[in-house]
């Protein structure tokens, strides 16, 4: 049995944020019925880097986030659309939308209006700054949360700042915290038999992942520098260049640090007043960080990173994104899974990351065709064959 078999969501989310978080939710084996629009679906259908694939409304970014779900196509704005989606209200577990404030509401589907069909729904709405506050009704995407949370100004150094992250992380994270919230709504349901409201704002979701170095300010009064690939807790924890590339050391623990000298064969810099305390190591790390790479650059990425991890000293190469996805430790985690398009063929995307002992998730289907599944959807409605002849003539499917 998977975990979320026999849970309905009403997926009415676009490009990344909410379709990230529904995907964790087909993974899990809900009934995710991905609503879109019948001219084009969702965005990023037509979005990626290969031009073909968005021409069949298949985009790189789309099959990204979309495996295990049914595509319904529905126009909201026809009563007859409104009325495909009140049947499908009134047997759903979760909707989850990410329209500006509003939108819903002006369709006739607001919260109180969706709880009277079914009063146990779980309504997540995902948008930029929330429900409610005075930047509600501003437009966002990701670089946009970027700046304004602050995370762009704590990114990169002196001579590259403020930078933006190189992923849409706020995105990324409004979804995991949307699923989050709605596996929690989900239990308090069980317990209580009542369905909520959730409100999720990408600003809301993404500071407190900047928890340490907020605190540092928030708490200890300390303005935050950005100071690159340097850990602002420790040092030496950065990035050094070796003699073929580049290795990350993260020599935490003062016993790392001593070990760490002694692997280099520089143990007096153990009793050197610079370097010998964490506190005053910290105070001098561009000092100590010269002499810690001229001793790495004289052997391999690979020799040190054998040595060091050996000692308990946390080392590791840097590498590409594609020697990342590829690696051995990602092979044996399966962190990415094949699926089979029918005209694309194999397609590599990304599997559930956690693992259930009892429960486990996976990929069952590819991302769907727009509308691939509107026939079925409506026929398990019960809307005959004449009937949705005729709803597709109108144009509301």
């Amino acid at each position: 049995m998977k975990l979320l078999e026999g849970v309905c969501v009403l997926d009415l989310t676009n490009v990344l944020a909410g379709p990230f978080a529904t995907l964790h939710l087909a993974l899990l084996g809900a009934d995710v019925i991905k609503i879109e629009n019948p001219d084009g679906g969702d965005l990023a259908r037509k979005l990626g880097n290969v031009s073909e694939y968005n021409r069949k409304l298949l985009g790189t970014s789309f099959l990204a986030q979309n495996a295990n779900k049914r595509s319904l196509t529905l126009n909201l704005k026809s009563e007859e659309g409104k009325e495909i989606f009140r049947r499908l209200l009134e047997k759903a577990d979760v909707v989850v939308e990410n329209f500006r404030p509003g939108v819903l509401e002006r369709l006739g589907f607001s919260y109180d209006q969706m709880r009277k069909i079914n009063p146990r729904v779980i309504y997540c709405a995902i948008t930029g700054f929330g429900q409610t506050g005075p930047d509600a009704s501003k437009p966002a995407y990701d670089q946009i949360i970027q700046g304004l949370s602050g995370l762009m100004s704590i990114n990169g150094d002196e001579r590259l700042n403020p930078l933006r992250c190189g992923f849409p992380v706020c995105d990324t994270v409004g979804g995991l915290n949307a699923v989050f919230a709605i596996m929690a709504a989900l239990y308090h349901r069980e317990r209580t038999g009542e369905g909520q409201f959730i409100d999720i704002a990408l600003l809301d979701s993404i500071m407190p992942l900047m928890g340490w170095v907020a605190a540092n300010l928030l708490i200890g009064g300390q303005q935050p520098v950005p100071i690159g690939n340097e850990n602002f807790t420790a040092a030496p924890s950065s990035m050094f260049r070796t003699k073929n590339g580049f290795i990350n050391i993260a020599a935490n623990q003062q016993q790392q640090w001593e070990d760490l000298a002694d692997a280099l064969a520089v143990p007096e810099l153990k009793n050197d007043p610079r370097f010998q305390e964490r506190d005053t190591r910290k105070a001098n790390r561009y000092v100590l960080g010269p002499l810690l790479e001229s001793r790495l650059m004289q052997e391999t990425t690979e020799h040190w990173v054998t040595v060091l991890n050996a000692l308990g000293i946390p080392a590791g190469d840097v590498v590409s994104l594609e020697a990342a996805l590829t690696s051995a430790q990602a092979r044996h985690r399966q962190v990415i899974a094949e699926v089979e398009e029918p005209e694309l063929g194999m397609i590599k995307i990304f599997n559930l990351t956690a693992k259930f002992s009892e429960t486990p998730g996976s990929i069952e289907s590819p991302p769907p065709r727009l509308s691939e599944h509107t026939e079925a959807i409506l026929s398990e409605l019960g809307y005959s064959s004449a009937e949705r002849q005729e709803l597709s003539k109108k144009s509301v499917i």
